[in-house]
């Protein structure tokens, strides 16, 4: 694949524009149900820098937006405990489309097309620049952590668990 394709824009970056949010644009080979950890071996990145977004729902099924390193999983339990929820989990592919107006494997958390509670891994705030999704599989980008709470409000949790 050539290094210098062009990826056309897609409702995240435009959002990210219009909110004169610098990005890079980090295009890769997807590969299903490679996830984070596959973009940031193909891209050379740190895993625990490439932030997966994962629509969840809490018991009343609203939908909630976690952002989460790409080598860890997320303790629903301890997410549920944090947000003052009985519980909270992942919801099916199809309705994690529905919410977010992504395919999965190619969600980004901007421009969602219902607008979420955002949370983010606190040690994710840690970084000056995130790799997440920019709308497409395949395709990352490169924002300043600040983005997140600046435009998404999103709010910091402490639920990772190490994969394995």
């Amino acid at each position: 694949m050539a290094k210098d394709k062009h990826v056309s824009e897609t409702p995240a970056t435009q959002f990210l524009k219009k909110n004169k949010i610098a990005y890079s644009e980090h295009p890769y080979e997807y590969v299903d149900h490679g996830g984070a950890t596959e973009a940031a071996r193909q891209l050379g990145l740190n895993p625990h820098q490439v932030a997966k977004t994962l629509i969840m729902e809490d018991e009343n099924a609203h939908p909630l937006m976690v952002l989460m390193h790409g080598d860890c999983e997320v303790s629903t339990k301890n997410l549920a405990r944090q947000i003052g929820a009985k519980k909270a989990g992942p919801c099916s592919p199809e309705t994690a489309q529905k919410h977010s107006g992504y395919l999965v494997g190619g969600t980004s958390p901007f421009a969602t097309r219902k607008k979420m509670p955002v949370w983010v891994e606190a040690s994710l705030l840690d970084y000056p620049t995130l790799y997440l999704n920019g709308g497409r599989r395949g395709y990352l980008i490169g924002v300043p952590t600040a983005s997140l709470t600046d435009l998404l409000g999103a709010k910091a949790v402490n639920v990772g668990l190490a994969k394995g």
